[in-house]
């Protein structure tokens, strides 16, 4: 059984954000990951997206299919992705819903009369968890020894690329003896990612990417807290100083385990094949 990680503590509204930027600085240089707790994204709001999308994900399949992803929203039935293309397994045991920026009027809604107040909820959300990142974004900067606006003077608030990803995991479908995967090895390809889970166990780190065997470690939950981890960009921008390390989800240990997550990925909307 994997080890327990702990991870630093970001407390968003802490005064001394000198401090606060070193311990994003010790998370992101040692694991990748770090807790981030008074985001402004109250509870209420996350338990009515829970609700939501678990009633979007209880409709039949053929009414979800009118959904289906187009231009990176909408809905990825189960096996439809195996992140792990090395793996000889039929495909993650996942389905998921994008939401994307909400200017640009390429995202797809559920009608109104089939469930109620879904847009809404999602596109509040939407603006609260973008929101949060931007202002994670100032400390980040200060945490690499940069001037707090340094993203917004680069231009990487100008439209970014925010995504919502409503994930359900119904488990080991099969029950095969297999090792099944909700999501299978994987790194996020934006800047940073914002979890939060319904407290079920599934997510796994590897640290040593390169080592065999490798070697799984747990990523618990903490309540009220989003779990952020880095994504290729920001290793790639910090040349590697800021860790990122390669995630998976054991669909055997998850059921009906709804994650969300944003990923902001700074790249200008006119410029986004």
């Amino acid at each position: 059984m994997p080890d327990a990680l702990q991870f630093p503590i970001i407390d968003l509204s802490f005064p001394d954000r000198f401090s606060i930027a070193n311990l994003i600085r010790q998370g992101c240089v040692d694991h990748g990951f770090f807790y981030l707790e008074n985001h402004g994204v109250d509870e209420e709001l996350i338990s009515k997206v829970f609700e939501q999308s678990s009633n979007f994900f209880s409709l039949p399949i053929e009414e979800k299919m009118k959904l289906v992803r187009k231009n990176h929203r909408g809905y990825t039935a189960l096996y439809a992705e195996k992140l792990d293309t090395t793996l000889t397994t039929e495909g993650d045991s996942k389905e998921s819903f994008y939401i994307g920026p909400l200017a640009d009027d390429l995202n797809q809604w559920p009608l109104e009369e089939d469930l109620p107040s879904w847009r809404s909820t999602m596109e509040t959300y939407h603006q609260k968890l973008l929101s949060a990142v931007t202002k994670l974004l100032s400390l980040i900067a200060l945490s690499l020894k940069l001037e707090e606006d340094f993203f917004e003077k680069v231009g990487a608030l100008i439209e970014p690329l925010a995504f919502i990803r409503l994930l359900h995991y119904p488990g080991d479908l099969n029950s095969s003896s297999e090792e099944i995967f909700g999501a299978s090895a994987h790194s996020d390809y934006g800047m940073v990612t914002l979890l939060v889970t319904d407290g079920v166990p599934g997510l796994q780190i590897c640290r040593e990417k390169s080592k065999q065997p490798q070697v799984w470690e747990d990523v618990p939950s903490m309540s009220g807290a989003f779990i952020v981890n880095i994504g290729d960009m920001m290793e790639r921008w910090t040349n590697g100083l800021f860790r990122l390390h390669s995630l998976q989800i054991l669909a055997k240990t998850v059921l009906w385990n709804v994650w969300k997550a944003v990923a902001l990925s700074l790249v200008h909307q006119d410029s986004h094949p």
